[in-house]
C-alpha cells in the first residue's frame, strides 16, 4: 500500500488547483505550474484537501499513485513557498556574478562561463562571510527544474578529490584523496 499516495495534500490559502482530464493545474502567489497525469490516477478535491487515488493494486497504479500525489504536494509548494538550491564556490580566484540575469562564473577557465537561466529560474550570488568564498541561488517554483539547473552549473566545474576546488551543493561532502608521496628523505 503507497503511504506516500494516501496522504492527502492541504490546499492553502489564495492556492487554485484545477483538474482537467489528464491535467492538473495549481495557480498560486508566486506563479503557475501544470502537470499532466496519468489517466487511470483519480484526483479528488474536498474540504480543501485534494485525494488521489488509484483503480487497482497492480504494480503501475502502485507506482504512479505515490509519484503522481508527490507531484502535485511539489507544485502546491513550489506556488506558495518556492524553492531554492544553493551551491558554494571554492577555488582561489574563482568567482560568480549575475550579469543582466545571466550566472557570469570565472572557475579556472580561460574565459569566463556564462549560464543563462531556464524559464521561471533566478539567480543571486553572494559571499560567504567566513571563507569569502562565491554563495549561488538558485530559485524558481517548479522543484525539477531548479534542481536541474543547480546540476547543470555545478556540472560546469565539479569539485575535484585533491583541493577540493570546484562548485558544489551546499553542505555536500566531497572525499579528498592524498597527494602523491614524494621519495622519503635520505634513502
Amino acid at each position: 500500500m503507497s503511504r506516500i499516495g494516501l496522504m492527502p495534500i492541504a490546499i492553502p490559502e489564495g492556492v487554485e488547483v484545477s483538474v482537467e482530464e489528464g491535467l492538473v493545474r495549481v495557480k498560486g502567489p508566486k506563479g503557475e505550474l501544470s502537470e499532466a497525469v496519468h489517466p487511470d490516477i483519480n484526483i479528488r478535491i474536498e474540504d480543501g484537501k485534494l485525494f488521489v487515488s488509484r483503480p487497482s493494486d497492480s504494480r503501475e497504479h502502485r507506482s504512479l499513485h505515490g509519484l503522481t500525489r508527490a507531484l502535485i504536494a511539489n507544485m502546491v509548494t513550489g506556488v506558495t513557498k518556492g524553492y531554492e538550491r544553493v551551491l558554494e564556490v571554492r577555488g582561489v580566484g574563482y568567482r560568480a556574478q549575475v550579469e543582466n540575469g545571466k550566472l557570469v562564473l570565472q572557475v579556472g577557465y580561460s574565459h569566463p562561463v556564462e549560464v543563462t537561466p531556464r524559464p521561471g529560474i533566478s539567480f543571486e550570488t553572494s559571499q560567504d562571510v567566513n571563507t569569502r568564498q562565491p554563495i549561488i541561488y538558485v530559485r524558481g517554483i517548479n522543484k525539477q527544474v531548479v534542481g536541474q539547473q543547480a546540476a547543470e552549473i555545478r556540472k560546469i566545474r565539479k569539485p575535484e578529490p585533491y583541493k577540493g576546488k570546484g562548485i558544489r551543493y551546499q553542505g555536500e561532502h566531497v572525499r579528498m584523496k592524498a597527494g602523491k608521496q614524494g621519495k622519503a628523505a635520505g634513502k
